[in-house]
């Protein structure tokens, strides 16, 4: 990532950010909540992209290099804390699952940052043991380092729907397909069936972002059936692909 910005503190704030805008990379000294009240926000690191709908947040530990990248119009809340303050005691991103009262003290704490009476450091108080207790989710796309395995990634990143099996992939990469799964757990911490799954639902969370129907994201995600991709995306998100841009 070039041209890293480096802003010491993190900043608290609401931020109105349009469907494809872009936020460069930069980081902070500083820890930092990153939520989207609407569309999906991804945010891109060197260890791959931590992608999240509205019942989900982004944990950005301080020091990590980070961009940001809007599907729809988002409407981000940004939460920054001091190192000493790290209620997930985690050193890497992470995907937070965000509940109804998480999502509302987000909301509140980030609607006037200049605020410093007693009232929002309760608040506060409050939204840090919320952030303790939620619930990590495995939503992440690692990149890949390995030129064998960053061709096949990029090859379903063009195009998700791909139905080849890891073998007929292997084969196009000039790899054996033991070495190519091999290369799926220990680079990428998944399984290939696992890696491919977590790829389509980033990209079906694009697409429904920019307002396709949930029919034609299955279809060029790769699903069997509309069904059988709504049956995925309620167990991932807990809720169906329909209700995804009422949340």
């Amino acid at each position: 990532m070039p041209d890293i910005r480096h802003t010491p503190e993190a900043p608290t704030r609401a931020q109105v950010l349009s469907a494809g805008e872009e936020i460069d990379a930069h980081r902070h000294d500083d820890h930092q909540i990153v939520y989207a009240g609407s569309g999906v926000l991804a945010v891109t690191t060197d260890a791959g992209t931590w992608f999240a709908p509205g019942t989900r947040a982004i944990w950005v530990p301080a020091g990590t290099v980070h961009a940001h990248r809007a599907h729809g119009d988002i409407d981000l809340r940004l939460v920054g804390l001091p190192t000493g303050d790290n209620p997930l005691r985690l050193d890497h991103p992470a995907v937070l699952t965000v509940s109804p009262l998480l999502r509302e003290l987000i909301l509140a704490y980030t609607r006037d940052p200049e605020d410093t009476g007693a009232e929002r450091r309760r608040l506060r108080a409050v939204l840090l043991d919320q952030l303790h207790a939620s619930p990590r989710q495995p939503v992440q796309l690692p990149s890949p380092t390995d030129p064998r395995l960053a061709a096949i990634c990029a090859i379903l990143h063009a195009a998700p729907a791909d139905p080849r099996t890891l073998a007929e992939l292997a084969a196009e990469a000039h790899v054996g397909e033991r070495t190519l799964s091999r290369l799926f757990r220990t680079e990428l911490g998944m399984t290939f069936p696992q890696w491919r799954t977590q790829l389509r639902l980033y990209h079906a969370l694009r697409m429904l972002a920019d307002g396709t129907s949930v029919t034609s994201v299955a279809r060029r995600c790769g699903w069997s059936s509309t069904s059988a991709f709504i049956d995925v995306f309620r167990g991932a998100y807990g809720h169906t692909p329909g209700a995804h841009n009422r949340l």
